[in-house]
């Protein structure tokens, strides 16, 4: 078979792979498939059922994917499986969907106005919660409404109602009233409407809702990621701690919300942020995340227990210098799973409650992103991704073997020859142990001389790994387009302890940049890099840096900044995360505004000469676009070599969940324009 090399259209060919569930029996994997749509320049999911064992068993659709399926969860019994779909007309909000196991027709469970989400089984299976937003009126409509009979309504009477309310909801924002400084997020406006907790009964036998959803929470808070406890008597949640909370990164609690109409019983606070609750098996006690509230950009995010009736929390993971994340319970509750990235790598690893060491339970050169537990607690299955292929399928016997259910990009990538990635650990200034990595294009030949990018990650807390399928197909699309490829995990990276992680605070630029030229020095030192063909490229906190860099080293021939904060001072009253930087730095920037204008890459824009392309989206409200042009506007009036590409429609996440078009059509600017200064 003729092998080429990976291109920027192979963007498209690109398949991804998430939140795999066990069925009950243990015998299937449900999983989410994600891909790209050309023909409509979006993307289109559908939910995938494989067995978990047996060799001559095949995987298979469950449903059509034609628009977004999600969510896949099967009923405790086996013979259901619950999913949030956007099906319908294009306008359609995300609605909760049920569909026989064996086989059948989709019918809807929900409709409600403003979406579904978040389902989730009752443990006797004759009730499904699921989370929705509304307003204060909508609350009222709702109570009002509860014991009214249904009644028909003919089409141009749904037609009337539906236009008076997309007017109504025009006029409010006509004009905006902001009364908090975390208005926006994403791509959109916060409206008044929060998430609210819901539980639904279902008939058994036909799968059909009984009667209207009975809505649980009526504070104007938001509830998310609701849990049933064993006795299916009531639900864990998070929850905002105050309403209408002024910042984005608001500090949630975990509640207990009875099923009775009772109110909600605060489990934890103050002091901490804390989310994601999860019961033992036997109901006794609740695991949940935490973190500090006044360090939460450097702690380490803990696994906490406390009794299910509340009382005072341990924490489980306090001896572990990482995050524990999406951690699950083993069936019979003697342990916690959990997945932990560390030095580039992410593994799943177990905690027994009775004590001892925290153990791996699986490893590898790889990447895991998500995972779930077999109910008979004998088997894992998990996605994970690897430096040759993003996003694949994986069983592990717990304690045995391991084998590939998937390859879901092996078709494509059979005829695609990848560029060689190599870890490189190198000594910053200080002596402390820093890690990279190279990729190669393919046919390296170590007698050549090849340019240079110097790749660099945003957050500053950010992990990056060799094996990230976020950063897997640049990378070798660089590699392929003739480039040596250099990136690592500089100061104040995750993934090497709090202090590592710490070293970025009130120094963003001073405390990395050091690690990144020492790494690049290294590189240099292996013979097939030419010095006089370097350029850089870096996207968010990643931005920052490119331009921070290109305003202290004139060695780059070449940079290409990314959705950047350039002027911390502007950063601070823009961004829809204000406390982010009084985190990063101590304060408020009336308090120092001279600390944030030294650490502000836009103070150095007169030592900047390298050509400089700025890419950013115009709906960027995490690192809004005024950066950009106030860094494209003093370029240009100094004469320098500068171009601004905006992106309408776009938002923080371009690269990664952007209209494919835009993610193409980014990666063929930022190689030109590398092109044009070193080939």
């Amino acid at each position: 078979m003729t092998q080429s090399r990976i291109t920027i259209d192979d963007l498209y060919n690109i398949v991804s792979l998430s939140d795999p569930r066990f069925s009950p029996d243990s015998q299937r994997l449900a999983y989410v498939r994600t891909e790209m749509d050309r023909k409509t320049n979006g993307y289109k999911s559908a939910i995938w059922i494989t067995p978990s064992r047996g060799e001559g068993a095949r995987r298979r659709p469950f449903t059509s994917g034609e628009k977004r399926d999600s969510a896949p969860r099967w009923s405790p019994d086996g013979r259901w499986l619950a999913f949030v779909s956007d099906r319908g007309d294009d306008k359609a909000k995300p609605q909760i969907y049920l569909m026989p196991t064996d086989g059948g027709e989709a019918h809807s469970l929900t409709d409600m106005e403003n979406g579904a989400g978040e389902p989730e089984w009752s443990p006797d299976g004759k009730q499904l919660a699921f989370t929705s937003r509304l307003n204060a009126g909508e609350m009222a409509q709702e109570l009002a409404a509860r014991d009214e009979p249904e009644t028909l309504l003919d089409p141009d009477e749904i037609r009337r109602r539906a236009e008076e309310k997309k007017k109504a909801e025009a006029e409010k924002a006509d004009p905006r009233v902001i009364e908090r400084f975390a208005y926006r997020a994403g791509t959109s406006y916060y409206d008044d409407r929060t998430a609210h907790l819901y539980v639904l009964d279902l008939d058994a036998e036909t799968g059909q809702a009984m009667g209207k959803p009975q809505r649980l929470t009526q504070d104007e808070r938001n509830y998310a990621t609701p849990r049933w406890l064993p006795d299916s008597g009531s639900l864990l949640a998070a929850v905002d701690r105050q309403p209408g909370a002024d910042d984005f990164f608001s500090y949630p609690d975990v509640v207990r919300v009875p099923l009775d109409g009772g109110q909600p019983m605060i489990l934890t606070g103050p002091e901490t942020a804390d989310h994601n609750p999860l019961p033992s098996p036997d109901g006794q006690w609740i695991a949940y995340n935490s973190l500090p509230g006044d360090v939460w950009s450097i702690a380490n995010a803990d696994i906490k227990l406390i009794p299910a009736s509340g009382g005072e929390p341990r924490a489980l993971t306090i001896d572990l210098d990482a995050h524990a994340q999406d951690f699950r319970w083993s069936p019979d509750g003697g342990s916690i799973y959990f997945l932990v990235g560390e030095k580039g790598r992410v593994d799943l690893r177990r905690l027994s409650l009775d004590g001892g060491e925290i153990e791996t339970v699986t490893s590898g050169e790889r990447e895991m992103e998500a995972y779930d537990l077999s109910a008979d607690g004998s088997q894992v299955g998990f996605v994970a991704s690897t430096d040759r292929a993003p996003h694949d399928l994986h069983i592990a016997e717990l304690g045995g073997s391991e084998r590939l259910l998937t390859g879901a990009n092996g078709g494509w990538l059979a005829e695609r020859t990848l560029g060689d990635v190599e870890d490189l650990w190198f000594e910053g200034p200080d002596g402390t142990p820093v890690h990279g990595w190279i990729i190669k294009p393919p046919d390296f030949d170590p007698g050549e001389k090849y340019p240079l990018v110097l790749s660099i990650h945003g957050g500053p807390h950010a992990m990056w790994s060799r094996h990230g399928a976020s950063m897997w197909h640049e990378w070798q699309a660089l590699a392929a387009a003739g480039y040596v490829v250099f990136a690592s995990n500089p100061r104040g990276s995750d993934g090497y302890g709090r202090d590592f992680r710490a070293a970025a605070l009130n120094r963003w630029g001073d405390a990395d940049l050091p690690d990144l030229l020492a790494g690049l020095e290294q590189v240099l030192a292996k013979g097939y890099v030419d010095a006089e063909r370097l350029v850089v490229t870096g996207g968010s906190y990643g931005g920052f840096m490119t331009a921070w860099i290109v305003g202290h080293e004139d060695r780059f021939k070449a940079a290409v900044s990314q959705r950047g904060v350039y002027d911390l001072i502007s950063f601070y009253s823009t961004t829809d995360i204000p406390i982010f930087a009084e985190r990063e730095f101590g304060c408020p920037p009336w308090e120092d505004p001279e600390l944030m204008w030294k650490y502000s890459p836009l103070a150095y824009v007169e030592n900047m000469h390298t050509p400089l392309l700025i890419l950013h989206s115009e709906n960027d409200f995490r690192a809004p676009i005024p950066a950009a042009e106030g860094l494209f506007v003093a370029l240009r009036r100094l004469g320098r070599e500068v171009e601004l590409v905006r992106y309408p429609r776009e938002g923080h996440e371009l690269s990664r969940s952007g209209e494919p078009k835009h993610r193409i059509d980014r990666l063929e600017r930022m190689v030109a324009w590398f092109d044009r200064y070193v080939k």
